[in-house]
Formats: C-alpha cells, structure tokens, sequence
C-alpha cells in the first residue's frame, strides 16, 4: 500500500544523500522514481539535488503555485512512476502537501519527502507543519550537536558565532551559517546570547560529514 513518508531533521544529517540513495535503489531496479524540488532552493541549479558529499540527480524544479498532484499525473504519461521523492519538503505549501497525500491516495504512488522540521527561530515550516500532521510515517534522520547530544534544531550565526534571531525564515544559501544544535544548546545560544562553543572548529567538522545532507 503506497504511504506519505517524510524524513526530517535539522541540517547535515544526510537528508539529500539518502534521498539519493532512494533514488538510485529504484533506477538499480529498473523502476522509475520522480524527483521534485522546491524551485526556490537553487544552489545546484534549478531542478538539480545535490548532496553536500557531491552526487547529484535532476529534478523537476516546483514553484509554489504548482500543483504538484496534476504535475505527477502529467509525468504518468510518458511512463509509470514508481516513487516520488521530495527534497527540501518543508519549502511546500500547506496546499502542495495536501497535494502529495493526493499522490499516493488517488494514484497510489509513495511519496517519500526529506526535509528541515523547524528553522533558525525554532518554529515549524509550513510545508514540514503539515507533513508531521499528515504522513503515514515520519521518521527522524538523526546527527549529533558539538555538545555531543542529539541534535534537533539549528541556529543561524553571525560571523562571530553568536544566533540571529530575527530576519527572514528562508535564507537559501550560505549553509556554513547554520549549525545543527541540541534543544538544551538551542535555549543557551538563542535565548540566552550564548556563542556557539568552537564556531570556526564546527563549521569545518561538518563538511567532512559522509552521511551527506
């Protein structure tokens, strides 16, 4: 039975790899899946996922306006769709998550959708606000803070490490100004005016990640 899936958690913790790796497990197989991504995120270019370690897949690239139940039954022309996959899912709408149910409920295709759970201020996106209230099954992609505990929110830093709090929610771009954090870091750094210990040192240690994201 085809279910909504949604991967999320905060940044590098391999989202885009695994995604990836979805991918490539159904090309393997000789099935087709179909791969979206928000057009808003353009770092790799418009309707390209790439992962922090370097692979890469086309996609087709969505605006928010799109609807992306009609863009799934146009693609179904042209072949059979196995999966639908969805990178960067928390830039949706709460209309094009509605959308995504659609998918798998009328045209019974499984969607699996990565994505970030809250932004810099500890607030839920709206796409990843009603992917937790309507997927079949959430599962948590885990990464650790510099703390060493799990890690579940991010914060944005200035270039002296210490949390913006306030500003727009999306900032596409500059990925060595987020750092993934513990919520007990996140209430110290964000609230209570706390540098993010060893800032140089954490944006360094995060790009060697395999896990990707």
């Amino acid at each position: 039975m085809a279910k909504l899936y949604f991967y999320y958690s905060t940044m590098n913790a391999g989202k885009t790899t695994v995604l990836l790796q979805s991918a490539y497990n159904y090309l393997e197989r000789g099935m087709r899946p179909l791969l979206l991504s928000p057009a808003i995120d353009d770092r790799a270019g418009r309707g390209v996922i790439r992962s922090r370690v370097g692979i890469e897949q086309p996609a087709l690239a969505v605006a928010a306006g799109d609807d992306l139940f009609e863009l799934v039954s146009g693609e179904l022309e042209s072949g059979n769709i196995h999966c639908v996959l969805t990178d960067e899912s928390q830039f949706f709408t709460r209309e094009q998550v509605y959308q995504l149910s659609e998918v798998v409920d009328r045209l019974r295709i499984p969607v699996l959708a990565f994505g970030l759970r809250t932004d810099f201020q500890g607030e839920l996106f709206e796409g990843s606000r009603y992917l937790l209230a309507w997927a079949d099954e959430l599962k948590e992609l885990k990464t650790i803070c510099h703390t060493g505990s799990k890690a579940t929110m991010v914060v944005r830093v200035d270039e002296n490490g210490y949390a913006v709090t306030d500003g727009a929610q999306v900032e596409i771009g500059g990925n060595d100004r987020y750092v993934p954090v513990s919520r007990a870091e996140f209430k110290l750094v964000f609230h209570g005016g706390k540098k993010v210990r060893d800032f140089e040192d954490v944006q360094i240690e995060s790009q060697p990640d395999l896990l990707g994201g």
